[in-house]
């Protein structure tokens, strides 16, 4: 128990209630030790479901408390890059979930807060802690794979979220593929150009508040392969993500989207199930990634995945946002600074 990190945990919509029951029971290396929500029945409930953790209404208890080591960010994206300023000047180790910011520059500033802080900063891209991913990259950087000459990758969500939901989320490409853009550049490498085509399909509400719910993205890397990236917010039959790489040696595919691998025959049909949403999909994912988290802490390592992993992926989805909306293809730059790779667009 006293070698555990004691951490705290602002935002108690559905990520910030799955990472509290995670922290307060499967991560042996954490100690959730308050929890925080601007609704005090939400807090409160919630605290009685942990047995007890201490809960509270006001996120500075978290940054004034000495013996909280580190923050769990799940507040709406809004308030993400001023709690990681915060927590920072409070010498507190930050998780956040993502996006930083739906602003660059403020992503920017608040990586910059927790490097000159001394502080980790880890952003939650759970498919980097998935085992079957996880096996995939390992097999790429053994160079099983050989030449990676094609990418692939679909996200489908099975319904959308509301359009409250959907009006403060950053837009399509910022919401869903950015999760695309962090697992291609895992695994792959830098990318060079992004042209992106999508469309508003399943409901005129989606066109009214100027967003879409499908896309195709195309993407080439530095290193000459090519990707592909298909997303869908309204896929029907289930909960999808799925990859493919493939190389001159041997072809990678990652497809365990189902609750379990059986396939159900019948004398004109044949039946498999499908998960409902990545939080089943990567329920394991997740709380590798908060293990992670408290080991970087405690070892006093750099995170497996860092707050410049996010801004890339953010400049990319921009860019594909702008691709999507002038018709063309987008490319970019990226430079290393301080041992990170940052992007940028080129007009």
């Amino acid at each position: 128990m006293d070698d555990r990190v004691r951490v705290g945990l602002v935002g108690l919509g559905r990520m910030g209630r799955f990472h509290a029951a995670n922290l307060a029971g499967r991560i042996p290396l954490a100690d959730l030790v308050r929890i925080v929500d601007a609704d005090e029945g939400v807090a409160r409930d919630l605290s009685e479901g942990l047995r007890g953790v201490e809960w509270s209404t006001n996120y500075a208890d978290l940054l004034e408390d000495s013996e909280i080591e580190a923050i769990v960010i799940a507040s709406p994206t809004p308030l993400h890059a001023d709690m990681i300023e915060a927590a920072a000047e409070a010498g507190k180790h930050v998780f956040c979930e993502k996006p930083i910011s739906l602003d660059i520059e403020r992503t920017y500033e608040a990586i910059e807060a927790a490097r000159a802080a001394g502080v980790k900063l880890q952003v939650g891209f759970h498919r980097r802690f998935d085992p079957d991913y996880r096996r995939a990259w390992q097999k790429i950087a053994a160079d099983e794979v050989g030449e990676v000459y094609l990418f692939r990758t679909s996200l489908r969500d099975m319904q959308a979220p509301g359009f409250d939901y959907i009006k403060g989320s950053g837009g399509f490409f910022a919401d869903v593929t950015l999760h695309d853009f962090d697992t291609a550049r895992w695994l792959i490498g830098e990318i060079e150009e992004v042209t992106a085509l999508g469309a508003a399909l399943s409901d005129p509400g989606f066109e009214e508040v100027g967003d879409i719910d499908n896309a195709v993205v195309t993407v080439r890397f530095a290193g000459g392969a090519l990707g592909v990236i298909d997303n869908s917010r309204v896929a029907g039959y289930g909960y999808e993500c799925s990859s493919e790489v493939m190389g001159s040696r041997a072809t990678l595919r990652v497809d365990n989207h189902r609750r379990a691998s059986v396939e159900t025959l019948t004398p004109d049909s044949s039946h498999q199930d499908y998960v409902s949403d990545f939080v089943e999909r990567f329920a394991d994912a997740y709380a590798a990634g908060l293990e992670s988290f408290a080991r970087a802490v405690r070892e006093d390592r750099d995170p497996e995945v860092s707050g410049a992993d996010a801004a890339a992926a953010f400049v990319l989805a921009k860019a594909a946002e702008r691709s999507h909306r002038e018709g063309r293809a987008v490319r970019l730059t990226n430079e290393m600074k301080d041992g990170e790779v940052f992007y940028e667009e080129v007009d």
